[in-house]
């Protein structure tokens, strides 16, 4: 049995409100416990009748985990992720902790009470979950597998991108991770945000599709000499005011991999403010 909690935090970048998802009957699995706020969190509560017996979170931003330790607390649950927020970071976005920024949203006090590596298994009567690392959204993304379906947290959403914001948000590993969620053909996605997604393979094609046109977007920009993040964003991105920093950060990881794979150069670390150039 599955039962979506919707919660309260409506906004620009999560939407109508971070998706909990209750699995089971008798021993009920929590996906991502989200923000914490009271109200939510009895609405778990109520719903799962004392018979919550894991609490799972996809990452580490706070809209997905702020609340697990509450929950934990008063569910008697133990909580369950790859680890800390800076777990399951790429080689390159180590190399870029002290310059280039970020971090928005990120849950620094999250504490896991147990750690699951890529193919971990949690069951409970009726059902069973394979975690499967899902990088590039967040470092230690974790997407959970049931049967032919997945719990795929921030990495694919339904109604928009997903925001990429180095260096917890790598580009390259993005493409790999929609890479291997394509490879598990799956019947149907379960987005953090947003409304479940019923057609994964046609859903991954369009992202895809729309990694490629703003990379094509941001050369385009920078054949009128060096540019940053922020200078590109405003020139590309049609959004509020408001969101334009997202934009930034966005655009920030399509050029650090760009950089990486020898298509743009930098005479400088990388910063939000970095100018990249055309070799």
């Amino acid at each position: 049995m599955l039962q979506t909690i919707l919660a309260p935090n409506p906004s620009p970048l999560t939407g109508s409100g971070t998706n909990t998802f209750l699995l089971g009957q008798t021993r009920i699995a929590i996906i991502d416990p989200g923000p914490d706020i009271l109200s939510h969190r009895q609405a778990i509560l109520e719903a799962g009748q004392g018979r919550i017996s894991h609490i799972l979170v996809t990452h580490a931003h706070l809209d997905h985990s702020e609340g697990a330790a509450a929950l934990a607390k008063e569910a008697g649950a133990p909580i369950l992720a790859l680890g800390r927020a800076d777990a399951g970071r790429s080689a390159v976005m180590e190399t870029l902790v002290e310059t280039a920024g970020g971090g928005e949203g990120r849950d620094t006090d999250f504490r896991p009470d147990q750690l699951l590596r890529d193919g971990d298994v949690v069951e409970g009567e009726g059902w069973m979950l394979r975690a499967v690392h899902t990088p590039g959204h967040m470092g230690n993304h974790l997407s959970y597998l049931w049967d032919d379906q997945l719990f795929c947290g921030d990495i694919i959403l339904g109604w928009s991108s997903t925001l990429i914001s180095p260096p917890d948000g790598d580009l390259v590993d993005y493409f790999r991770s929609l890479d291997r969620i394509e490879s598990l053909q799956l019947r149907k996605l379960f987005p953090a945000h947003g409304q479940p997604v019923d057609d994964p393979a046609s859903r991954i094609a369009e992202l895809r599709l729309h990694r490629r046109q703003r990379s094509a977007q941001i050369l385009g920009a920078l054949r009128s000499g060096p540019s940053d993040a922020a200078t590109i964003a405003q020139t590309i991105y049609d959004v509020p005011p408001q969101l334009l920093p997202a934009a930034a950060r966005n655009v920030l990881a399509h050029l650090i991999a760009m950089a990486e794979l020898g298509v743009l150069v930098t005479d400088a670390p990388i910063t939000p403010t970095t100018l990249f150039s055309l070799p």
